[in-house]
């Protein structure tokens, strides 16, 4: 049975109207004679979402009881009765009541596609599990369901439902997304511009990538290797030199023409040994090339040109930048460049773009140092053509022609082969073009002809001296071409060890930057730092860059020790000897980095213990503000009960007891939380987190303020929260305590909360002087009192130790301006979900519980 088809609309937040556009393909099948159904959809009580139902045959849900409360799920079991053609499924990422058949909504989806039936189904960007953080850190809310990516990516059809952040809010603010009571806490939070426009941009941008790679599987499936030019790819050639700088800027440029475009820099590496680039150029590149919002990429590859435009085809580029040759005019006699070659082999579907820099002409610089046996094949090739192919060719040359130029200049020829054969092939084309040069000058110029005797005696000396010659000079240019290679390697190898010795002097720890150089300068597929605790333990890796690392250093294709129990593994090819001298310092300074690495992070754990230490002390020593009132009562009450000159009544003195034992309490729960906050900071200590009611709470947080300074409006409604009651009660204390402090006389401070998605937010609103934007983070400091405040008002460790509490809750404490002067502080805990799923729309942001009437904090 062929699988079912599966059709997303995504949306970047929820109100886009997705449901709405789900509902609208309904109709649109169904009117063209589809079978199709409503599996399951939720209107939220939207009546446009609701009418759009009418018409359409809805499959009826299964109710599910689940903690006294009753539920309704999609039937599967009934959808699949019905077999259906086209099933519509609301909120792919719903996770379903207990007791359903699957677990997840997308599980239930998954069986309908199996069964044959096409799917239409819809889902917000922030539940794709991968983008979690991200949204998380977007909006501050944690999405508890989500769905796996892969389930999303394998969709035939993904369509983006889009809407301006501008145009939703307006939705919101006209009631057509949640009740008019809860439009305000929504606006405020979740909807805010900001949240909104990172989420659309993140939905574009996921459903660009998705999109990409559609195309690329197409291009795949179907051979085709020319360039579609559907979105700009500019593909930057860098090699090492210093005009990469300029071509990557210049590309930068290109790509802001054009909305989309994207830069990918590309080095191609030759593998055989050290890379003629600068290890420190090329590192200044890289981080130019991704501060500019491009990637870099290391490709290895003997012919460049080859290599080059590979590269390009394989990203679907649509452009390649080049910079002008720095070759030398003489030099362009061993081949036309790289980017001729590129230009011409690049085809009708690849623009390419010479730049012009200041390095035009300059000379390629010193080659890195290679021996005879690895000069490369063209080379080789080269320097026997010259030393055996072209003597022939003058031999026949000189032999057709009338003119005698002597046996002298025929010499000088033959010789002038054999240096060229040197230079180009080495020693042994250049001793292979002097014998064949003396055998061709005794045959055919030396009388007597065409016989390899030689009568004059003064022409067997020209030949001896000849083939001395050539052997000498072949010799010579041989040794001298060695020198110059040794030399160019050892002012590589000294430009590796000076930025080496230069990033140990710096302090650099990247582990994986270094890595990366090593692979790139010794031209390798992948780079590991491996490590064991003995010699009979496995090999763990400690880093690793490059596809497939190895393993063990016996999988490698070259390893480096580093002591006992440390090795730096190389995948990609066998390395010469004389590269290990560089490869030994790379090793030893991946040691140290790692070592390096280690202590640092020894280090911060021992400055959060000292400075744990140093806060618990100060702690202990500044909060005889807040230990003085309930002492100065018990001492007040005690001294009382031990006076003789006054008779007590039974009434009194049960009074006096009470207000001692009132006082030992509030004195010990202080402690308590004191001693349990000084524990939090050196991490000794978890706090005890358990289902409460914020309205068992928040009243306990209010003893120490008198009873008609505070508005409370915590509703019965609310869900239950996450927290340890004790560190709650203490946050909430301190802040209440410090807006009443600065509220204005006769102005009630507002304690209100609300439900936002699976975050409760307590609101404490004051009518104080408010505090200034700058200021507003440096208020939770330690020992920090804003303004003016005068003696005896604190010492500021309050509102320090209420965030502290907040966020070892999982939870955050805010400040914030309130409207018309004053300061609200913003409490956010994390919701416990109530009897099953978090509320019935899937995890989009719904209130259940009532907004806080803020006209009712006072006279504004």
């Amino acid at each position: 049975m062929a699988r079912g088809i599966l059709r997303i609309h995504l949306g970047a937040a929820p109100g886009v109207g997705k449901t709405y556009a789900m509902l609208a393909e309904g109709h649109r099948r169904v009117e063209r004679g589809t079978d199709c159904v409503v599996g399951f959809v939720e209107h939220h009580g939207r009546p446009r979402t609701e009418a759009m139902l009418h018409g359409l045959e809805q499959v009826p849900r299964r109710e599910l009881s689940h903690r006294g409360a009753a539920f309704t799920e999609m039937d599967v079991d009934a959808v699949l009765a019905r077999r259906p053609a086209v099933a519509l499924v609301d909120e792919l990422a719903h996770t379903n009541v207990p007791g359903s058949r699957n677990g997840k909504r997308w599980q239930d989806v998954e069986e309908l596609l199996r069964a044959g039936i096409d799917v239409v189904t819809t889902v917000n960007i922030q539940h794709l599990e991968s983008l979690g953080d991200v949204v998380e850190t977007i909006t501050g809310v944690r999405q508890r369901e989500t769905v796996p990516d892969e389930v999303v990516r394998r969709a035939d059809q993904i369509e983006l439902v889009d809407m301006s952040p501008q145009a939703l809010r307006r939705r919101m603010a006209h009631g057509n997304i949640y009740q008019p009571d809860k439009v305000d806490a929504a606006l405020s939070n979740y909807f805010r511009p900001g949240n909104l426009t990172a989420l659309r941009e993140l939905a574009l941008l996921w459903v660009a990538d998705r999109t990409d790679e559609h195309l690329q599987r197409y291009r795949g499936e179907h051979g085709i290797r020319s360039t579609w030019q559907a979105r700009e790819r500019i593909v930057v050639g860098l090699t090492g030199g210093p005009e990469g700088r300029t071509l990557i800027r210049r590309a930068a440029r290109i790509a802001a023409k054009g909305s989309g475009s994207e830069v990918l820099a590309v080095y191609i590496a030759r593998s055989d040994g050290l890379t003629s680039a600068s290890p420190k150029e090329l590192t200044v590149q890289r981080t130019l090339v991704e501060d500019l919002g491009g990637t870099f990429h290391h490709v290895i590859g003997d012919n460049v040109p080859e290599a080059l435009l590979a590269f390009a085809r394989g990203v679907n580029a649509t452009q390649i930048v080049l910079g002008s040759s720095r070759r030398k005019p003489w030099q362009y006699v061993l081949g036309p460049g790289v980017g001729a070659t590129v230009a011409r082999d690049s085809g009708p579907d690849l623009d390419v773009h010479i730049v012009t820099h200041e390095e035009v002409a300059r000379g390629r610089g010193l080659p890195v140092a290679r021996s005879a046996a690895r000069l490369g094949r063209p080379r080789i090739v080269a320097g026997w053509v010259a030393g055996v192919v072209l003597p022939a060719l003058l031999c026949a040359l000189l032999t057709n022609i009338d003119a005698d130029p002597g046996l002298a200049n025929d010499m000088l020829l033959f010789l002038a082969l054999t240096v060229a054969a040197a230079l180009l092939g080495g020693r042994w084309p250049a001793l292979a073009s002097a014998a064949f040069g003396s055998l061709l000058l005794n045959y055919f110029f030396a009388p007597p002809l065409h016989r390899f005797t030689v009568s004059d005696p003064k022409n067997i000396t020209a030949i001896a001296v000849f083939f001395g010659v050539a052997v000498s000079v072949a010799s010579v240019v041989d040794l001298a071409a060695r020198r110059t290679h040794q030399a160019a390697r050892l002012r590589a190898e000294s430009e590796i060890l000076s930025t080496l010795a230069g990033s140990v002097l710096r302090g650099e720890t990247a582990l994986d930057a270094l890595l990366e150089r090593v692979r790139e300068t010794f031209a390798m597929e992948s780079v590991a730092l491996l490590e064991r605790a003995g010699e009979v333990e496995p090999w763990t890796p400690a880093g690793s860059v490059g596809p497939c690392p190895a393993a063990r250093p016996e999988d490698a294709d070259a390893d480096m020790p580093i002591g006992d129990h440390m090795a730096l593994a190389l995948s990609g090819r066998v390395l010469p000897a004389e590269d290990r001298r560089v490869l030994g310092a790379f090793a030893a300074q991946a040691a140290v980095v790692l070592d390096r690495q280690r202590l640092v992070g020894e280090a911060e754990g021992a400055r959060r213990l000292a400075e744990g230490n140093r806060i618990r002390t100060a702690l202990l020593a500044a909060v005889s503000h807040d230990l003085r009132t309930p002492l100065a009562s018990i001492k007040a009450s005690v001294s009382s009960l031990r006076s003789d000159d006054v008779d007590w009544s039974e009434e009194d003195r049960a009074e006096l007891l009470a207000g001692i034992e009132e006082g030992a309490d509030r004195l010990h729960h202080l402690v308590g939380n004191l001693l349990d906050m000084s524990r939090l900071q050196t991490g000794t200590v978890t706090p005890l987190i358990r289902e409460v009611d914020l309205d068992e709470v928040v009243p306990m947080a209010m003893g120490g303020v008198p009873e008609d300074s505070v508005l409370l409006e915590v509703p019965e409604t609310l869900p239950m929260v996450a927290v340890d009651p004790g560190l709650l009660e203490r946050s909430v204390a301190n802040v209440v305590e410090n807006a009443v402090k600065y509220s204005p006389p006769g102005r009630r401070v507002l304690v209100a909360a609300s439900f936002l998605g699976d975050r409760v937010e307590l609101r404490v609103v004051d009518r104080g002087p408010g505090v200034p934007d700058q200021a507003k983070d440096r208020i939770f400091a330690p020992f920090q009192r804003h303004g003016d405040a005068p003696r005896g008002a604190g010492v500021g460790l309050g509102l320090a130790v209420a965030r502290g509490f907040a966020e070892a809750m999982d939870g955050t404490l805010t400040a914030e301006d309130t409207p018309g002067g004053g300061l609200t502080m913003v409490l956010t805990l994390r919701a416990v979900p109530r009897g099953g799923p978090p509320d019935p729309s899937g995890t989009e942001p719904t209130q259940a519980g009532d907004l806080p009437e803020r006209q009712k904090a006072g006279p504004r």
